[in-house]
């Protein structure tokens, strides 16, 4: 393509982009107008993308890290073809419309109107992560950078074989997140990892230099990644080289530092904190327009033969069909392997799996130890289940049997996150949403869900199916003390929308929520397991009970032989204390049913008659679990539970001095009844 034609490739998404922030008196300009080189290079001449089918499997990647220059990207899409109208960019940032504030991935919530009013939110094409909390867009990308290697490796070239591309910022890689992901993808060798970084030195506040002043580049050296430099945005040929050479090294990631001024070429606002965050004004756009020799009165104008440049360019169309006939002979070649393709795409397990779990013999143990035995149990129906601790594993007993593990010299589905809990949860996300990888998994100490917090709400925003493993999740995990007892933790993760928290009362529960996570849910999913031993529950109906209670979120455990007085609601290792209550109720003439209740999300989905079959109106509840009491009054007229931070202890006596006994509940249930 000539220069002249790229120039007004260029400055078209420049111009589509300040129209756009201004006609919202909302944004941000500066990053699209200096940054407009490297997506048009992106999308017109470099990556295999295919805007007919933006789902394509086999496509490259794209992230836009620095999600606050949305634009950047809206424009480029339009232009590239993908089905994003001018209505569409005229829309930006307004109620119910395709091009919000930051690129945001699909979502159940976003994609069926509620019914209460609210639009549905259609999916933006063309974007494969919800980008905007800085740091996560690059940390999703290396778990991107990760599926495609496993894929690559497990089904074989012939129909994965693609690369994944970053637009990233400084405040990027000021985010501890970016830090944690980079190090984890230089340690493992990502080398399909592309990340352009924008350095611009402005941040919103002013120059970078207040906060920021390190050597980048030798950082990421250190990480193991190979770095190349770009003096100039606008150099479109260094441009060009700097992504052969990053291509040309497949043994590491490759962070290209590209120099840029911001808002260039704004008059008076460029290389400043004000093009940043605000948009330009009417007039500052006027005179941009006529810095690069645009109309200065036209507005979203495309000119004659742009879209056309783009698609003239993009060779992913072809490389598109030249999949499809590779796709098609690997198929017929290997039955067998094509199922397990099919599987995996669409994020589902081989048959089989639950037959599997319903056959672990239930045990007296910690959910955790029955976690360990559900995973031995399911490992050969999840054979793309990618997944690991943040240097836990040998605690939370989260690994997939004989299944090897993620380093540089091969792609195993256990992974060594190792001391990162933030960068697992983002580079999780960024495995679930590549595709192909069935439910990965991400494990800590519940505790340490604080440490996550970023990157476990962006799952549930976009409702990515990934399972959240969170162990020694009470102050029964003793001695450590309070700084490794979660006591608001469930409380804090059941605040979040769609996000499905599941706390097994014993082992054949646990085998259930594995079952009911892998195969019946969508989007992200908390197991919460124990680190203490869990009797058996004596249920009235068997372990068939557990199976049909669990996924409905709540059932009856055991009801007395006479009439019912009081209900006794518990969760997770709780659930025995609420049936030894019972028992000391029972001996005093008092009748008292026991409910598990491990999912409130689950139970709060069933129907009205459902509920309360299990939790009878007018009938006194009381609740018992080792955390905080906020959110139960939803449920029970009176709760038992731990309203401060732990103490440094064995379990069972913490427990005890805490008031989680039998006792303790008895006696609430009595006040409530008046005796």
């Amino acid at each position: 393509m000539s220069s002249d034609a790229a120039a007004l490739s260029i400055n078209t998404i420049r111009t589509l982009s300040i129209d756009a922030v201004q006609q919202a008196n909302s944004g941000h300009p500066g990053l699209p107008l200096a940054f407009a080189p490297v997506a048009y290079l992106l999308y017109a001449e470099r990556m295999k993308h295919d805007p007919a089918d933006p789902s394509w499997p086999d496509r490259d990647r794209f992230v836009l890290s620095a999600g606050h220059g949305s634009m950047l990207q809206y424009a480029t899409l339009h232009l590239a073809g993908y089905d994003l109208t001018l209505d569409d960019l005229k829309a930006f940032r307004q109620w119910g419309s395709r091009t919000p504030g930051h690129p945001e991935r699909e979502s159940t919530d976003h994609a069926t109107d509620t019914g209460n009013g609210i639009p549905a939110s259609p999916l933006t094409p063309g974007i494969e992560v919800t980008t905007g909390p800085l740091g996560q867009g690059i940390s999703n990308a290396v778990g991107l950078a990760a599926a495609e290697q496993f894929l690559r490796e497990h089904f074989g070239s012939e129909v994965q074989d693609h690369r994944t591309y970053v637009i990233a910022s400084d405040g990027d890689l000021m985010e501890g997140v970016a830090s944690e992901a980079a190090s984890f993808a230089g340690h493992v060798g990502l080398g399909r990892l592309v990340v352009l970084y924008d350095d611009n030195d402005i941040s919103l506040d002013g120059p970078t230099s207040l906060s920021f002043d390190e050597d980048v580049e030798q950082r990421f050296q250190a990480y193991g990644w190979q770095t190349l430099r770009v003096t100039d945005v606008n150099d479109l040929d260094a441009l060009r080289a700097a992504l052969d050479e990053a291509e040309a090294d497949e043994a590491r990631p490759t962070l290209i530092h590209v120099k840029s001024i911001i808002g260039w070429p704004s008059p008076n606002k460029q290389g400043t904190s004000k093009a940043h965050g605000s948009p330009l004004g009417e007039d500052e756009v006027r005179l941009t327009k006529e810095a690069l020799g645009w109309d200065p009165d036209a507005r979203f104008l495309v000119p004659d033969g742009v879209r056309e440049q783009f698609a003239a360019g993009n060779r992913g169309p072809a490389e598109h069909a030249a999949w499809k006939q590779r796709f098609a002979a690997w198929r017929a070649a290997d039955g067998d392997r094509a199922a397990a393709w099919d599987a995996a795409w669409a994020g589902k397990p081989l048959p089989g799996l639950k037959a599997a779990l319903r056959a672990v013999p239930a045990e007296k143990e910690a959910t955790r130890i029955s976690g360990k035995r559900a995973m031995a149990a399911f490992a050969p129906f999840v054979p793309t289940l990618v997944g690991g601790a943040a240097d836990l594993a040998s605690s939370t007993n989260t690994v997939l049997p004989e299944a090897g593990f993620f380093t540089r010299e091969g792609a195993g589905q256990n992974v060594h996150f190792g001391v990162r809990e933030h960068g697992m949860g983002a580079i999780v996300n960024g495995l679930a949403a590549h595709g192909g990888i069935v439910r990965p998994y991400g494990s800590t100490f519940m505790q340490f869900v604080d440490y996550m917090r970023g990157a476990v709400r962006l799952s549930a925003l976009q409702n990515l199916s990934v399972a959240w493993v969170y162990t020694h999740d009470s102050v029964a995990l003793g001695e450590d003390g309070p700084t490794h007892q979660p006591v608001e933790h469930l409380a804090s993760m059941r605040a979040i929308p769609n996000l499905t928290v599941i706390r097994p009362g014993d082992s054949v529960e646990t085998q259930v929520a594995w079952a009911t996570v892998l195969e019946d849910l969508s989007g992200p999913a908390v197991l919460a397991f124990s680190r203490q031993g869990i009797a058996p529950l004596p249920r009235d109906g068997g372990d068939e009970a557990a199976w049909a209670g669990v996924p409905r979120g709540g059932y009856v455990v055991s009801d007395p032989e006479g009439e019912a007085a009081v209900v006794l609601v518990g969760t997770g290792a709780e659930v025995g204390v609420a049936v030894a209550a019972a028992a000391l109720l029972a001996q005093q003439g008092i009748g008292a049913r026991v409910v598990s209740l491990p999912s409130w999300e689950l139970f709060d989905a069933q129907d009205e008659a459902y509920r309360q079959s299990v939790l009878p109106v007018g009938l006194p509840a009381v609740s018992v679990e080792a955390g905080v009491t906020f959110g139960w009054e939803r449920y029970v007229d009176a709760a038992v539970g731990i309203d401060r931070f732990g103490a440094s202890a064995p379990g069972g006596e913490l427990l005890e001095k805490l008031g989680i006994t039998a006792e303790a509940v008895a006696e609430r249930a009595h006040q409530l009844l008046g005796d």
